[in-house]
């Protein structure tokens, strides 16, 4: 993998220093690649990408400007494993968190230029990758549908449920999309991740109170 030198990236946008960036060979791009909890908005020719098991991606653009971005986010369970649609308390611990991981982003987008009468989302991930886990990836496509619906952003595009991880790859350029279903897993990494993922929503919930402009 080919790390960039300083002189060949386009600066990164503040606040998305953290976010690995590297040469992409096979696309003749800079890339970045988030892991759960990240989100990733650039304005620059370049794509993102991410694996996901019962997580899922928004992936949201100006289709007019070009910016964009892609977050890699999972709504926390409650101590029984019934998901974020269960008692009121559960719901607004988990949809919060759910709100944090797309309006962060989608506020990125706008600072950045975007309007919200020309934003469009594209969206994946939400397999059901463990049997004896409740279907949170099911509560998660539920999650994202419905918050898309409600701020009138256009689904333009998924692949998302099934039993399978997938790499995602975005290019907010273009909007161009390319999926992956990883079939035969070799290791447990996209499992292990996302558990350990899950964990730390269970010690750390997110609370957001921020408001689309």
């Amino acid at each position: 993998m080919h790390k960039l030198a300083p002189h060949e990236m386009q600066p990164v946008l503040p606040g998305f220093e953290h976010i690995n960036r590297y040469w992409d060979k096979g696309h003749a791009t800079v890339a970045g690649k988030i892991l759960p909890g990240e989100y990733y908005v650039t304005l620059h020719n370049e794509l993102i990408t991410t694996v996901l098991g019962s997580c899922v991606s928004a992936c949201v653009r100006d289709r007019r400007l070009g910016v964009g971005g892609m977050n890699h986010f999972m709504l926390p369970l409650s101590a029984d494993g019934s998901g974020w649609n269960g008692a009121a308390d559960v719901v607004s611990s988990a949809t919060r968190y759910g709100n944090y991981a797309m309006e962060h982003m989608i506020n990125e987008i706008l600072k950045h230029g975007g309007q919200k009468r020309n934003l469009e989302a594209k969206i994946f991930g939400g397999g059901r990758i463990i049997n004896n886990l409740s279907d949170v990836g099911a509560r998660n496509i539920e999650f994202v549908r419905e918050y898309l619906k409600v701020e009138g952003l256009p689904i333009v595009g998924e692949d998302v449920g099934d039993i399978f991880p997938r790499k995602i790859i975005y290019f907010p350029g273009s909007g161009r999309a390319l999926v992956k279903r990883i079939k035969h897993l070799h290791n447990d990494t996209v499992v292990r991740r996302e558990n350990a993922y899950r964990e730390e929503l269970a010690h750390q919930p997110v609370q957001s109170d921020v408001e689309l402009f």
